[in-house]
């Protein structure tokens, strides 16, 4: 346990700062992710019956006041199902460009090292360069692994609003 965390650490150093920003928000993206996975898997199920047994309990399912009943029902679930997904897909959406930012700092590092020991010192250069391609390289699967669960995300929450539509019929 002790050989993974000083690996975990020495990775860190050899990416710099912002590679530490992006593993926290990589980690706050897939706790979100987790969390509404766990909340369609589950929660959703008894917040779709309780909501099934509410309109399948009333009489009227015809009128005018019935659609608008109906409506507010699905739209209750339907924001219940969407809650964590638009800052998921900001979190994606800015894992790229904090690698974008650690190329930046990294490169930064390369030429201060070089206008100080002089251009020709590769070993001045390594540490620049490396903590240039690490953040990006992280950002970019961060992003990636974030992009296709927030698509299944979506993807499920649109699934399944339409089989709350199907399911809450109207009585003509």
């Amino acid at each position: 346990m002790i050989e993974f965390l000083e690996a975990i650490r020495d990775f860190t150093e050899t990416g710099g700062q912002v590679l530490l920003v992006i593993g926290v928000l990589i980690f706050v993206m897939w706790l979100l992710i987790l969390e509404r996975a766990l909340y369609v898997f589950i929660g959703h199920r008894q917040m779709k019956q309780q909501t099934l047994a509410l309109w399948q309990a009333r009489t009227d399912k015809s009128s005018w006041n019935a659609e608008q009943i109906r409506q507010m029902l699905i739209s209750r679930l339907t924001i219940r199902l969407n809650q964590s997904i638009p800052v998921i897909q900001a979190l994606v959406a800015l894992c790229p460009l904090l690698g974008l930012m650690g190329t930046v700092t990294g490169m930064i590092e390369v030429f201060d090292g070089m206008a100080s020991l002089g251009s020709g010192n590769a070993r001045a250069m390594a540490s620049g360069v490396s903590k240039a391609t690490i953040p990006t390289m992280a950002g970019m699967v961060g992003a990636l692994s974030g992009v296709f669960a927030s698509a299944w995300l979506a993807r499920r929450v649109k699934t399944e609003k339409t089989h709350i539509e199907d399911a809450l019929s109207l009585e003509h």
